[in-house]
């Protein structure tokens, strides 16, 4: 099984910062990459950054430049650093972990809630 689990939504005005964290874990499978993807109101859920084990980053063009994921790897703790927020990243953010065993995985935390007002 895998533990995943986000905090750190909040309502923000437009310009400001937010830091969303995800505490990922298993005792079962070896967790290598690590998403937050993110869900507007009315709208499909997004990729929004990934980091790999190495700590290789990619971003999705909307948020790039504005956002930075990092992991502490100690700590088995993934970030998501928001700045310079526009009401446009209004959304339920969710932390992902994908496994690949005899199958593909695919584990969700339950959301949280980003709401930057303008």
């Amino acid at each position: 099984q895998v533990q995943v689990v986000e905090s750190g939504g909040g309502l923000v005005q437009a310009g400001g910062s937010l830091r969303l964290s995800c505490a990922a874990s298993s005792s079962t499978f070896s967790i290598k990459a690590v998403d937050w993807y993110r869900q507007p109101p009315g709208k499909q859920r997004e990729l929004v950054a990934a980091i790999t084990v190495g700590d290789s980053t990619q971003y999705s063009n909307s948020v790039k430049g504005r956002f930075t994921i990092s992991r502490d790897h100690a700590k088995n703790m993934v970030y998501l650093q928001m700045t310079n927020l526009k009401p446009e990243d209004t959304a339920v953010y969710y932390c992902h972990v994908p496994i690949f065993s005899d199958r593909r995985y695919d584990y969700w935390g339950q959301g949280t809630q980003v709401t930057v007002s303008s």
